[in-house]
């Protein structure tokens, strides 16, 4: 017993120093992304690289191991009995990857992230083109190491949803288009059609953030630990329990950018805050998964955010601090627009009802990247092919079109899937709650506060704590099912159009 006391020790001690050193490199990739000068990127990138380098030698040094073959199935302690089962399950994974191979490997990501802002803003594909041939090199070298022989995306896509594979994708992504196919196509032929036109009227940036800075508050993000900044692409970033830091995109001629973004990322950051302490300084204290953790964000921005619940709470606060052209607007003529459903070039813009499109068009080209249907220089023609199949819009540069995300950039290959199940996730969290509360009664109230505590109570608070299917179903009585988000969008959107 004395023996497995000192052996959690020196555990607690590896999992403090790794996510110290985690905890140092979150802040500098937000400062990356919001604040950096230009030419600090370069240097900055070779920071990165080092302290990656360092987190990578500590998951796979010989003490983890040890720590991970001594405690396994030998703690009494719950937390660092799990703590032990998600640093086996990385070390394993880790310990495959030369140390200098996965140095070399952050250092490019960060590089091509930088390159990737440069290569938007000049609509100039070839710029980034080499950095991603590297990137999709290095994954599928990776998904190699991992034992991956022919299907290497789904060693990919168990990085960001474990126990999520292709085929599970594949039909509950068939399962989706074929249920709303058919609504799309009533909506696209309705007599009734909001005009969003009346939403698009200039909008100071000040008071976009002042409007969304109240939504945070009523949501209970916790402004004593975190911040609200502006970026290209709005992330949320968890420097530690204490500091979980959002960021906005404003669009002065379109509010919908910052106010729905914000209360996407605030769900994001809601997770984070509220996972319990007892988690800090550990490998848990984190969300269990990419696909949980935007069920999270995709639930406060669609099922409570663009709700006329939602609006019928907020229109007042909204209007004083809108300018004129919003004054006189009817409220039915502001919710519908609130909510058209028009086929969008950009995802972040996209409507509830096609935004499923958009994240099958990526699911199904970074397949065909990975497993080698598909060269990167070809890449642009071929995801111009798919929105126009997909979506029926064929995108003019590819600012519109395939530079629109940071995430490739990034190498997160096998991370875009987990937005269409995060929804589907959203949407059945949300059909668990309904039997629970009033959900409509407790936004129109203005307090959103039970809403966030049944979150906390049964997502947020355990982290990684529980796998993702194994949560869901324990929460909702089933497994990943996709027809809740197929009724909740047929019922939403054929009130609004009248069909």
């Amino acid at each position: 017993m004395e023996n497995v006391k000192q052996m959690e020790e020196k555990f607690r001690a590896l999992l403090q120093e790794q996510d110290s050193y985690r905890e140092a490199l979150s802040l500098v990739q937000w400062d990356l992304r919001t604040k950096i000068p230009t030419k600090g990127t370069d240097q900055r990138a070779e920071v990165i690289g080092l302290l990656s380098q360092k987190i990578h030698q500590i998951k796979t040094s010989d003490e983890m191991k040890e720590c991970i073959d001594q405690l396994k199935n030998q703690t009494g302690d719950a937390i660092l009995q799990r703590a032990v089962e998600v640093c086996e399950e990385e070390y394993q994974r880790s310990s495959l990857i030369p140390d200098e191979e996965h140095r070399a490997y952050i250092t490019l990501q960060s590089k091509s992230e930088s390159i990737w802002q440069q290569a938007r803003d000049e609509d100039n594909f070839e710029l980034l083109q080499p950095y991603l041939e590297e990137l999709v090199a290095y994954n599928k070298k990776f998904a190699t190491y991992w034992g991956a022989t022919t299907n290497k995306y789904d060693q990919l896509l168990d990085l960001f949803e474990p126990g999520v594979t292709t085929a599970l994708l594949d039909q509950v992504f068939e399962q989706v288009r074929d249920g709303l196919t058919d609504l799309v196509q009533q909506i696209s032929q309705a007599d009734h059609q909001p005009d969003s036109h009346i939403l698009t009227h200039y909008f100071p940036k000040e008071a976009q953030e002042k409007f969304s800075l109240d939504v945070l508050h009523r949501m209970g993000y916790d402004f004593q630990s975190g911040r609200l900044d502006e970026t290209i692409h709005p992330f949320a970033i968890g420097i530690n329990p204490n500091d979980v830091r959002i960021t906005t995109r404003y669009d002065e001629q379109d509010f919908r950018m910052a106010v729905f973004g914000t209360i996407h990322e605030g769900g994001h950051a809601l997770y984070e805050q509220n996972i319990d302490n007892a988690l800090a300084q550990t490998p848990l204290a984190t969300g269990t998964s990419m696909g949980i953790h935007e069920s999270q964000s995709l639930f406060w921005e669609n099922f409570v955010g663009r709700s006329k619940s939602f609006w019928k709470v907020l229109m007042e606060d909204f209007k004083s601090v809108a300018p004129e052209a919003f004054q006189q607007i009817d409220f039915e003529d502001f919710y519908g627009a609130v909510n058209e459903v028009k086929p969008s070039y950009i995802r972040i813009e996209a409507d509830e009802l096609t935004y499923c499109l958009h994240i099958m068009v990526r699911y199904e080209l970074e397949k065909a990247l990975i497993d080698g249907d598909l060269a990167v220089k070809d890449l642009p023609e071929a995801w111009n092919d798919k929105m126009e199949a997909y979506l029926g819009i064929r995108p003019s540069t590819n600012k519109q079109g395939v530079l629109q995300d940071i995430h490739w950039s990034g190498g997160d290959f096998g991370y875009f899937p987990s937005y269409a199940l995060g929804y589907m996730y959203a949407a059945q969290l949300h059909h668990q709650m309904q039997q629970e509360m009033d959900v409509e009664a407790v936004i129109e109230s203005g307090d959103f506060s039970p809403i966030t505590s049944w979150l906390t109570e049964h997502i947020h608070q355990y982290g990684k704590v529980k796998k993702p299917l194994e949560l869901i179903k324990e929460v909702t009585g089933s497994s990943l099912n996709a027809s809740y988000l197929v009724t909740y969008l047929t019922n939403k959107y054929k009130a609004i159009y009248n069909l």
